[in-house]
């Protein structure tokens, strides 16, 4: 498992949407935000938590696969908003 260090977030994206529940297909925007799940935060990270869900700014993350899992890396001031 990663740890992050001080104010570093690892999280899994959440695959988006693409049908509404009454199978509307919805299109892509150019620049949207991104969503993920939080797996681990830093211990300088305040107001995010594990098992959080977030909105975070989609190119600002590095992304890592460890066993086959896709994880992001990035920095708390990075996250938008919990949903």
């Amino acid at each position: 498992m990663l740890k992050p260090l001080t104010n570093r977030i690892i999280a899994v994206v959440e695959t988006p949407v693409t049908q509404t529940k009454s199978g509307i297909l919805l299109g892509e925007a150019k620049e949207k935000p991104a969503h993920a799940v939080v797996e681990a935060v830093g211990p300088d990270v305040k107001d995010i938590k594990k098992g959080d869900k977030i909105l975070y700014k989609e190119y600002s993350a590095t992304n890592v696969t460890v066993d086959k899992t896709d994880y992001l890396i990035l920095e708390d001031k990075d996250v938008l908003a919990t949903l």
